[in-house]
């Protein structure tokens, strides 16, 4: 059975920087990519950043700039750097692994505030 195991949120000051990790457990097949989405209270669950496996990226436009994905796809591991962080990126942020199923991670909190 597969699990993604996501790491790396916390509570952080406005302009500060965070590092999210995600790694699988398990076998997974035909991976075609791997992203960040994130959800916060009261909004529907939106795309941040995600990677195919070919390297191609894209980003929401509200973290372009500021948030840089990255994967080893050799080790299904997929990270998101956040940097410039504001209060209106507090969510829970979710690891995304698409192949021939989705795969969730469970969640990491991440609070931007003074």
């Amino acid at each position: 059975q597969v699990q993604l195991v996501e790491s790396g949120g916390g509570l952080v000051q406005p302009g500060g920087s965070l590092r999210l990790s995600c790694a699988a457990s398990g076998s997974i097949s035909s991976l075609s990519g791997m992203g960040w989405y994130r959800q916060a209270p009261g909004k529907e669950r939106e795309l941040v950043a995600r990677i195919t496996t070919g390297g191609s990226t894209n980003y929401a436009d509200s973290v372009k700039g500021r948030f840089t994905i990255s994967a080893d796809n050799a080790k299904m591991t997929v990270a998101l750097q956040m940097n410039s962080l504001k209060p209106e990126d507090t969510a829970v942020y979710y690891c995304n692994y698409r192949a021939i199923f989705n795969y969730w991670g469970q969640g990491t909190q991440v609070t931007v505030s003074s």
